[in-house]
């Protein structure tokens, strides 16, 4: 199975452009991912060649952050186009993440919270507040978290206070992390994003940190 889930982050270029790539990677990604300048570049008109490109998981990264009716608006809009969506922890459980998360339920749609983020800044407020952030989590007990690749630590952290959620890792390649590392430290999925889509050859670049994924789950320290 594969570990792979990879970033499309538009920079300007037409919707056909991306269609394409994600039918070449497909058969190496366990799902892809969108933000908010795909969504805004293209809409649903184009989640929906996205997933005619290649009909995998898809994840919604939004990193919603707002009160519970702002937050289920905003999720409802993608109702039937993504099979997840990320928000943050930091938002608090009590009309926030509660209804949330039970919105999201009856959209038959996954959340997904954040723990952590990979760039140094998460040092400044995120990580330092970590221990309340995993009281949010495991009140909201959410179906996915995501922690960074780029400090690992905080994944190995999550593991050892037995947080059961499915663990997606960005940070890897551009921001300096190496493929496999954070599946290494406990992760389920490294989410790559410039270094496949930005690759000469998407599909080699795809099938390489896949490898790198094989070879930190034969080692025995990946996630099960």
């Amino acid at each position: 199975m594969s570990r792979l889930v990879i970033a499309i982050d538009p920079e300007g270029e037409p919707l056909e452009q991306w269609a394409k790539l994600a039918s070449q990677v497909c058969e190496e990604a366990w799902g892809l991912k969108v933000g908010l300048p795909f969504l805004l570049s293209y809409g649903l008109r184009g989640l929906g060649e996205l997933r005619r490109a290649c009909d995998k998981f898809v994840i919604a990264d939004l990193k919603l952050a707002d009160i519970a009716p702002v937050m289920k608006s905003s999720a409802a809009l993608l109702r039937g186009y993504v099979d997840a969506v990320i928000a943050h922890s930091f938002v608090g459980y009590a009309g926030a993440l509660d209804e949330l998360k039970e919105a999201l339920e009856a959209m038959e749609m996954k959340l997904i919270l954040v723990a952590s983020m990979s760039h140094r800044g998460s040092e400044e407020v995120i990580d330092p507040s970590i221990e309340r952030v995993m009281e949010v989590i495991r009140r909201a007990d959410p179906w996915g978290l995501v922690a960074p690749a780029t400090r690992p630590q905080i994944i190995r952290l999550l593991r050892e206070r037995s947080f059961p959620q499915k663990i997606f890792s960005p940070g890897v390649g551009a921001q300096g992390a190496p493929p496999g590392s954070a599946i290494a430290a406990g992760a389920d999925y490294e989410i790559v994003g410039r270094s496949i889509t930005r690759a000469p050859d998407p599909l080699a670049a795809a099938r390489a940190i896949n490898l790198a994924h094989r070879r930190a789950l034969e080692s025995g320290r990946g996630a099960g």
